[in-house]
């Protein structure tokens, strides 16, 4: 029960707080479960674990080396990165997950829309739906949030109609294109976003967190404009979620000045060791990329079959919108029967479920579960 003296102490506790962040509703993730035996696909982790070499590597940096600080800039990680992707370490930053660069990137390039020269300059723009955390990040920024929705196929509207429409700001501050898109799994073509590039104005951040899943890449496209990022991360594909190493590549100007806003050592030690060691046994992650790529296409070959509508994918996840009742309930339904999966509310995504695509075990399960609900 609250008492009057605590109420007093909430309240004066309250007002140290920003208006702005009072008012914040911030980023949902999505559930870690304790529940034994439940098979976990919501939130797109790989099924297989690292590369021995890269366990074997972080087991013997956990000495008496863990008293000292990181390497500040994870230069040798920097270096790795840019001879494997053909540039130099100046066009790469690597950051604690991805998630802390697009912050910095919101940081660096858009202004509080309280003493912006233009709207324009405090804008982060974003297609919808796509990763929630763009729009947490503008308003923790206290920027302006511009959504644009994407084609009712979860498709990227052209330059053309883009531009008739009126709907994107080709001079917004910042603005995140996800690529493969989240939720949908939907891949997009590079001369289609060569085209938005070459239009844009603004910082134009190409977020490829499920890139190696998919059948292109744009990666090129930010060493070719000068105000175009690519963002990647070792969580999804690389099997390094709990260690947290993400990475832009871009022109050295825009870099610069993300170093600039990072926090001091901000890649811990065990992370650029990891990812360190997963650039050196690629080969074992591109099986374990094209056993996942199988089980996506076999699953949703399944799905289908029983009766889901299931948008072809180039992640490791499909979203598939189920038959009989709402997504909602079989969310429950699944949940009951110890198969963990992610529903939105979201008006554009609230008819389906997004399914992590598991190993072929975890597959399994998850399909028997789905026929006895069906059968009930």
């Amino acid at each position: 029960m609250t008492t009057p003296r605590n109420q007093v102490s909430s309240r004066r506790a309250t007002a140290l707080i920003r208006p702005l962040v009072r008012k914040l509703h911030g980023y949902v993730p999505g559930e870690q479960p304790k529940i034994p035996g439940l098979i976990k696909l919501n939130t797109n982790e790989n099924p297989y674990p690292p590369s021995p070499k890269v366990l074997a590597a972080i087991k013997a940096a956990a000495d008496g080396r863990l008293r000292l600080y990181p390497n500040p800039t994870a230069q040798p990680l920097r270096e790795k990165l840019a001879e494997l992707h053909g540039c130099q370490a100046e066009n790469v930053i690597v950051g604690n997950g991805s998630d802390e660069l697009l912050a910095l990137a919101t940081r660096a390039f858009v202004e509080p829309a309280s003493g912006a020269r233009s709207a324009s300059a405090a804008t982060v723009q974003y297609f919808t739906p796509s990763y929630s955390l763009y729009s947490v990040l503008a308003d923790i920024h206290g920027a302006r949030r511009r959504a644009v929705a994407l084609d009712a196929d979860f498709g990227l509207p052209g330059v053309a109609e883009l531009r008739r429409t009126g709907r994107w700001d080709f001079r917004a501050a910042l603005s995140f294109v996800t690529t493969p898109n989240a939720p949908s799994g939907r891949g997009y073509a590079t001369s289609q976003l060569d085209a938005l590039c070459r239009a844009h104005r603004g910082a134009l951040v190409l977020d490829e967190a499920y890139v190696d899943f998919a059948e292109e890449h744009a990666l090129a496209l930010a060493l070719k404009y000068p105000h175009v990022l690519v963002s990647r991360t070792f969580s999804k594909a690389y099997s390094l979620c709990a260690l947290r190493v993400g990475y832009f590549i871009g022109h050295p100007d825009l870099i610069a000045a993300l170093d600039k806003a990072r926090d001091s050592y901000n890649v811990n030690a065990l992370g650029q060791v990891a990812a360190l060691a997963t650039l050196s046994d690629l080969a074992y992650y591109r099986g374990n990329f094209q056993r996942i790529i199988a089980t996506r296409e076999q699953l949703r070959r399944e799905l289908v079959g029983l009766g889901f509508a299931v948008y072809p994918s180039q992640t490791n996840f499909l979203l598939a919108r189920p038959p009989g009742f709402p997504a909602s309930e079989w969310l429950e339904k699944l949940r009951a029967r110890k198969a963990l999966v992610r529903w939105f509310a979201a008006p554009e995504v609230k008819e389906y479920l997004r399914i992590t695509v598991g190993a072929p075990a975890e597959a399994r399960t998850f399909l028997r579960a789905v026929s006895a609900i069906l059968r009930d």
